[in-house]
């Protein structure tokens, strides 16, 4: 498999403060990849990067060959971009933005955008100043599969939405993904939208980066409850990698198996009372992992 985004040892400094040092990744051709990360860890940043928008200190960093920080139109052509939000021309009507990005788009499929349009029954005539702004994302969203990109990069798609048209973005995202050579980079805060999306996941902390399969990550690190004392204290070490207690009840995440974690316990002086391995979702695993602050 061709990759689609390489990254090679990027580093990128803000007013003399270190985002990334020596940063590494690829995104294969046909793959959905999550970019997750607290608040302030770059993730914004990287996505600029990529599109050109920012030119990094040092490394290099390809999208569909070419050097970011100088794509070619016809590259560009090719990638689809929701940047933080969900902005849209409010003067013009559905039938007025269709026909200005038309003529942006050399593979531009209008049907896809009118398809999508018409699940809002508005009339065609409807100003996107006068729509929800669940109703504008979707006019974006219809702007972007209607260019039928190549790569689709989605930096916090699920920005003021609701449940319903947050679903409507992962239902039209699952088409996207099932054409089969295309490709998503995705980044979202609703990391439960993430796990019936992704199969790659990057994780991004104090500028360093993991990279995993979604399925390896969610069968090998590890959701722990038990109950012990109130006071007890709890370090994180190759053992233990988060913690979130609850008055006495603890859950613990680590990539051990549970004797391996009940004897580390021991070790430590804890009495672990009905240590039990529970169910994780990818949230539970990002924030066991990442830590909540």
């Amino acid at each position: 498999m061709k990759n689609v985004i390489q990254v090679h040892n990027l580093c990128h400094r803000y007013n003399g403060r270190s985002i990334y040092e020596n940063l590494n990744f690829s995104v294969t051709e046909g793959s959905v990849c999550g970019l997750l990360g607290k608040n302030g860890q770059g993730k914004t940043t990287l996505v600029n990067i990529l599109m050109g928008f920012l030119k990094p200190t040092s490394g290099t960093c390809l999208v569909l060959g070419e050097n970011s920080h100088n794509l070619s139109p016809a590259v560009r052509h090719r990638v689809g971009l929701l940047h933080e939000g969900h902005l849209a021309y409010e003067f013009m009507t559905i039938t007025q933005t269709e026909k200005f990005f038309r003529g942006c788009y050399p593979g531009w499929k209008s049907e896809v955008f009118f398809h999508l349009m018409d699940k809002m029954d508005l009339p065609h005539n409807h100003k996107v100043a006068n729509m929800s702004c669940g109703q504008r994302s979707q006019v974006v969203l219809g702007v972007i599969m209607a260019q039928s990109p190549d790569l689709l990069i989605l930096d916090d798609y699920s920005m003021g939405l609701d449940a319903g048209y947050r679903r409507l973005f992962l239902d039209v995202l699952h088409d996207f993904a099932a054409q089969g050579n295309k490709t998503i980079f995705v980044t979202s805060h609703i990391v439960q939208d993430l796990e019936q999306l992704v199969d790659t996941i990057i994780f991004l902390d104090k500028g360093e980066i993991m990279q995993v399969g979604l399925d390896q990550f969610m069968r090998t690190f590890r959701k722990y409850v038990f109950h012990c004392e109130r006071d007890a204290s709890l370090p994180k070490d190759e053992v233990i990698r988060g913690f979130e207690r609850r008055g006495r009840q603890v859950a613990l995440y680590s990539y051990e198996d549970m004797e391996a974690v009940d004897r580390h316990l021991a070790s430590l002086g804890i009495q672990a009372h009905q240590l039990c391995r529970a169910p994780m979702s990818l949230e539970d695993g990002f924030i066991g992992l990442m830590g909540k602050y």
